[in-house]
């Protein structure tokens, strides 16, 4: 969807081509890196400098980029050649959405986000400049992907065994053993992110949670394995009582034990596409992570018809990803600015309040489904509209001999028009960006 009469999208990528055998099937014949090839011209595979930022930095720049954007910064556990940017190979160098924060490196001119996401009166806190796309900074093509399920009003029949697109929460109890969870369950409540992204507080909302919903049930995700005994005995622990903190003795363990016979932990999907379905097949409500929201998971709960409740009284841009998105989606009544405990109230009254519950899930399903002109929340080729608009004023910038600055993204009249599905059917594939005349490099 970019403009190819004024830029020019080279990838590189230092990552190596996934197993033919996971390709075929563990995704189902799709390869990722290959499509990434065949939709953009210039598709660089610089594996050979995956520890060698110096190597890296000389390749780049000899390919005369203009605009470098980094996608992962300091996630992956680091695995790439983080020493690239402080080498400066491009003039303008930008953060997008992988790592959601400030790098603290100077050498980082940019850093994209929204006003919401990111408040303007935070700007100290970042090193970088500023930014801000209108609707939602985070980049998700699930309208535009054929293999990614757009959410239904109605489920469909429970297959045995189960296939991903079959089934409703109540029925499919999170494929949970007999012995786990009321027999039909009032609510499904779930959590898809990493342990390491919630805090003890916010285990201990679930924990109210469940106790103020009856028959209600939590599914959370295996990430890691290792953590499911942990997480188990904190909740076991925080639910009861102790008289003395030293002597084990004086503890009560309250309701631990019932508590935890209502959490299932699912193992990993390693399909995408399949675990976005188990979204819809699996969950009423999605309980966000604090302090560090879901992002992409977030994004596959909401294209999935799942609502999500967060809390918003967090400042830092990684608590307020899921903040923003209810914010363009029209569902603000799920953000919890007051902090843990309005929180918890969301996602009780959605719990004993079906019919709230339904109206909240009818409102989210038809904006995923919106068409003619899309919604802006899923309008990929509007994103990249704005995205480019920002590209552009600050690439201006530089060429005038400027520094850096905060830049508020407005939309062009062509991009508040939205998509219709005529520009869909010319372009079938998500990503379809071509050769153009400014060099932007995109780092993998």
């Amino acid at each position: 969807f970019f403009d190819d009469t004024k830029f020019e999208v080279h990838i590189f990528s230092l990552g190596p081509p996934d197993n033919p055998l996971f390709i075929q099937h563990g995704m189902r014949g799709v390869d990722w890196r290959e499509r990434v090839k065949t939709n953009v011209k210039y598709f660089h595979d610089v594996q050979r400098f995956k520890t060698d930022h110096i190597g890296l930095a000389r390749f780049i720049h000899g390919k005369k980029i203009h605009i470098l954007l980094e996608w992962d910064g300091y996630a992956r556990q680091g695995d790439r050649a983080q020493g690239l940017f402080a080498l400066r190979a491009a003039p303008i160098q930008i953060w997008h959405q992988e790592y959601l924060g400030t790098s603290g490196g100077k050498y980082v001119d940019y850093l994209f986000t929204d006003k919401i996401a990111s408040p303007p009166e935070l700007e100290d806190l970042y090193v970088e400049k500023l930014i801000y796309l209108p609707n939602h900074f985070f980049s998700k093509g699930h309208a535009v992907q054929a293999e990614v399920k757009a959410p239904t009003r109605e489920y469909t029949a429970k297959r045995v065994p189960y296939e991903p697109g079959s089934g409703s929460p109540q029925i499919n109890r999170c494929l949970a053993p007999d012995h786990v969870g009321p027999e039909v369950p009032s609510i499904v409540y779930c959590n898809y992110n990493k342990f390491l992204k919630n805090n003890p507080q916010t285990v201990r909302s679930w924990i109210r949670i469940l106790r103020d919903v009856p028959d209600s049930m939590l599914c959370l995700l295996e990430n890691p394995p290792s953590g499911v005994p942990y997480l188990r005995r904190f909740i076991h622990e925080a639910a009861g009582t102790s008289t003395n903190n030293n002597d084990p003795n004086s503890f009560s363990p309250g309701d631990g034990d019932e508590l935890n016979s209502r959490i299932h932990f699912l193992p990993w999907q390693r399909n995408p596409f399949d675990h976005q379905m188990r979204n819809q097949d699996f969950c009423n409500v999605m309980l966000d992570s604090y302090p560090y929201n879901g992002h992409t998971t977030a994004q596959d709960s909401l294209y999935g018809g799942v609502p999500i409740v967060t809390r918003s009284d967090g400042k830092d841009m990684s608590s307020r990803v899921t903040t923003s998105a209810n914010v363009v989606l029209g569902l603000e009544e799920l953000n919890a600015y007051e902090g843990p405990q309005q929180y918890e109230d969301i996602a009780i009254e959605l719990g004993n309040n079906p019919s709230k519950l339904n109206a909240t899930r009818e409102k989210l399903i038809a904006a995923c489904n919106q068409r003619n002109p899309m919604h802006p929340y899923w309008d990929v080729p509007r994103y990249v509209k704005n995205f480019q608009t920002g590209l552009r004023i600050a690439w201006d910038k530089y060429l005038a001999g400027k520094d850096p600055d905060h830049i508020e993204v407005e939309e062009s009249e062509a991009a508040k028009m939205g998509t219709y599905d005529e520009v869909l059917i010319e372009n079938p594939s998500m990503g379809q960006v071509k050769s153009g005349h400014d060099g932007v490099g995109v780092e993998l």
